[in-house]
């Protein structure tokens, strides 16, 4: 599949089989993927918590409003960020360059130190990148998603036993449909959402 095709076909399904399963190959297919998303000074904030306990599955669900995707798709992921990611061991994001480019890499990360809003912004934008190169990555497998933030955070954050310095960005579902999403909505018109050099 096209990436462009996967863009145009990608919605948010909130009805899966839930027959269905995906080998684990297809999801270390599906994080290899993410893996490969950009994220400033390869810091690689995101990490994965792949929910496979069934009754795990219905304690979250509870928690989420009792939404039916929680349980019925064929894969359950919390998309985290490890917030202080910057701090530990940081030579290893550039190990493979020079060293030169290494040292004036971590260098110029210290300008993290003391900015908590600058740690999460950045955290935020990474672990939604990672998210959304898997919703194409499992169009292109044949797969349907749905990106969630409808849940309790502090109850699945204990659930899950997030550690202190990371957060939880969103909740990732991904099967087979068996029922579609609603047309889309209404999208903004271009002159509304793109500028020229300015607003």
């Amino acid at each position: 599949m096209k990436v462009s095709k996967a863009i145009q076909t990608r919605r948010s399904i909130e009805h899966f089989d839930p027959t269905h399963k995906m080998s684990d190959a297809e999801v270390k297919q599906l994080i290899e993927a993410a893996m490969l998303s950009p994220t400033a000074f390869n810091i690689q904030h995101w990490r994965f918590v792949w929910i496979k306990a069934q009754p795990l599955k219905e304690q979250i669900k509870a928690f989420s409003w009792n939404q039916p995707q929680i349980t019925d798709a064929s894969l359950l992921l919390f998309v985290c960020m490890d917030f202080m990611a910057w701090q530990k061991e940081p030579e290893r994001y550039w190990r493979n360059t020079p060293q030169a480019v290494a040292d004036a890499m971590l260098r110029n990360m210290s300008h993290y130190n003391g900015n908590d809003a600058t740690q999460r912004d950045e955290a935020i934008r990474s672990a939604s990148m990672a998210c959304m190169t898997m919703m194409l990555k499992a169009r292109e497998m044949g797969y349907d998603s749905c990106p969630m933030l409808g849940f309790q955070y502090d109850k699945v954050a204990e659930l899950i036993n997030l550690p202190d310095d990371h957060g939880i960005c969103l909740m990732l579902t991904v099967g087979k449909k068996i029922k579609g999403a609603y047309p889309r909505a209404g999208q903004l018109a271009m002159e509304e959402v793109l500028f020229s050099d300015s607003f």
